[in-house]
């Protein structure tokens, strides 16, 4: 039962995470694109009762992950078992803290949580050595669980090479997506500028 429960809130957090990468992907672009994309995914994920369901699947993914992890400690052989279990608990650290700063940004600093509240911690110093494999290994470890379930589901439908170069071919698609996503955001394609606001908020945890 705990393992449906898992999948069931992973398909409803997937779906937002797809339209989130998608979103920043827009920003190779433009930071005009990708914030028009972000007001327009926003008409569906603002929604109160939404929002609501995709925070407590949040947590109960990251709990629940964490409790399958744990149960099979030590049992994992196989490579892409124990990517699974390696990304997963990233991914649940990183939902942890990711969703917490962007409410606290929201809710306590009082700030538009857009491009530049995501984009100033690789702006700001030294918060880069941080954020770059932050947000790097977020991305990288979404793809990372998708190849591994794929390549678990899979098994008896597909062979065993072709499941593999599928999944490899996933997790290579997830390092480009990577670095393209960091690029737009470090200003490595186009200028980025962050306003007052949110690097005062950065250079302020220096004090």
């Amino acid at each position: 039962m705990l393992h449906r429960l898992h999948r069931a809130s992973a398909l409803v957090i997937g779906l937002y995470a797809l339209a989130h990468l998608a979103n920043h992907l827009a920003a190779v672009v433009s930071v005009a694109s990708h914030i028009a994309f972000m007001d327009k995914v926003r008409l569906v994920t603002r929604v109160p009762a939404l929002e609501a369901l995709l925070l407590a699947c949040v947590l109960f993914q990251a709990v629940s992950g964490l409790v399958l992890v744990a149960r099979r400690r030590g049992q994992r052989r196989a490579l892409f078992d124990r990517l699974q279990a390696i990304s997963g608990l990233y991914l649940a650290f990183f939902l942890l803290v990711h969703v917490s700063s962007v409410l606290a940004g929201r809710i306590l600093q009082g700030v538009d949580t857009n491009f530049h509240f995501a984009a100033a911690g690789l702006h700001v110093a030294p918060f880069q050595f941080f954020f770059f494999p932050y947000y790097g290994l977020a991305v990288l470890a979404f793809g990372v669980h998708l190849a591994a379930a794929f390549h678990y589901l899979a098994r008896g439908r597909v062979g065993s090479l072709a499941r593999t170069r599928i999944a490899g071919a996933g997790i290579a698609a997830a390092l480009l997506l990577s670095g393209l996503i960091l690029a737009a955001f470090g200003g490595m394609l186009h200028p980025v500028a962050i306003s007052e606001p949110y690097r005062a908020n950065l250079e302020a945890l220096l004090r």
